[in-house]
């Protein structure tokens, strides 16, 4: 799909990103990016239970659009961070976050809706041993795990331009780089969260042009995958920022699969309604065009792989699935019923 031209960063505006990634969602939403419908699975999703979610982030609301789209499936990953200054840190517990969700999965079950417990924790280095205590103790469905920028990071806006330099790509990237590869190396996770999200945090003093011409940066993070089992994530998310490309891009999925790379899975990653499912089927095309033909994917003990099939998007859509059954006209058939194989 086209993408609409880049949005300008405005310096002088209060929130520079936010205004500009306010143009791209919307034009995105102008070009069908929104429309995305009849797909198996969304494998990450932010509710009120983590601090960076819109008010409507509403896990019923998730469910009623997901039912209407036709999309099957969804894992429910809030945030969990383990640094005490960071904002996802004890700002829900496991049980709550756990009630709402088995609690939903039973709601909307009947009307052939599978709701997955996930979590999507905030890897660092230092804090490996106890990530790797709490989810021993604190079992998901689902687990993603993914590197952020804290406030106290190099990378956020207030601080990017002195940190970039007289610095290299390689170096400006190099301790992002080690968190991921760590994460990576870890084994902890199911899969790994928006891979080089660090092409948001450099823009626009960097380009995704400038990250394309320098493949090699990801090299020794995607052997890792490979080597620990871990899946590599599609997130769509980018798609709405301002690299206005997925995390990882085509490019980089088509090099993941050459070096052995199997799993796969593929995200929305929204934290308000409005993006829910926001660029899901382009990442579902990106995924399919670089033959990925299932996506991997663990629903508590059970590790599956579920067909990806034809992408199908537009309103047209809508009105070939009728009203047989469940809120939004959509169909009461089980999502999952003989299209999934064990891993």
């Amino acid at each position: 799909m086209t993408q609409p031209a880049v949005a300008t960063v405005d310096a002088r505006a209060p929130h520079p990103r936010r205004e500009a990634e306010r143009e791209i969602w919307q034009a995105g939403l102008a070009a069908g990016l929104g429309d995305a419908r009849d797909l198996p699975l969304d494998t990450h999703l932010h509710t009120m239970r983590s601090p960076d979610a819109l008010p409507d982030a509403l896990l019923d609301a998730y469910c009623a659009v997901a039912l209407e789209r036709g999309i099957a499936e969804l894992a429910i990953t809030d945030h969990v961070d383990f640094d005490p200054a960071a904002p996802a840190y004890a700002f829900s517990t496991f049980e709550e976050r756990e009630r709402d969700v088995r609690q939903a999965a039973e709601r909307w079950a009947p009307h052939g809706l599978a709701v997955r417990f996930g979590v999507e924790v905030t890897y660092e280095l230092r804090y490996e041993a106890d990530i790797r205590d709490w989810l021993r103790r604190h079992p998901h469905d689902f687990t993603i795990g993914s590197v952020h920028a804290g406030a106290g990071s190099d990378y956020v806006p207030g601080r990017v331009a002195a940190f970039l330099a007289g610095k290299s790509l390689a170096e400006a990237t190099a301790p992002y780089l080690a968190e991921v590869l760590g994460a990576a190396r870890s084994g902890l996770f199911d899969s790994l969260g928006h891979l080089d999200i660090v092409k948001r945090w450099l823009m626009p003093l960097v380009t995704p042009g400038q990250f394309a011409a320098q493949p090699e940066l990801f090299e020794p993070v995607l052997a890792a995958l490979v080597g620990s089992g871990t899946a590599l994530e599609v997130n769509a998310s980018g798609l709405r920022q301002l690299p206005r490309e997925t995390y990882p891009p085509a490019e980089t999925i088509t090099r993941y699969l050459a070096l052995g790379g199997r799993a796969v899975t593929i995200g929305s990653d929204a934290h308000r309604i409005g993006w829910f499912a926001f660029g899901l089927g382009e990442a579902y095309r990106l995924a399919m065009e670089a033959g990925v033909e299932a996506l991997a994917f663990r629903r508590g003990e059970d590790r599956v792989w579920v067909p990806i099939g034809a992408v199908r998007s537009g309103p047209d859509r809508a009105a070939e699935r009728g009203s047989d059954g469940g809120p939004g006209g959509a169909p009461a058939s089980g999502p999952n019923t003989g299209h999934s194989a064990s891993l």
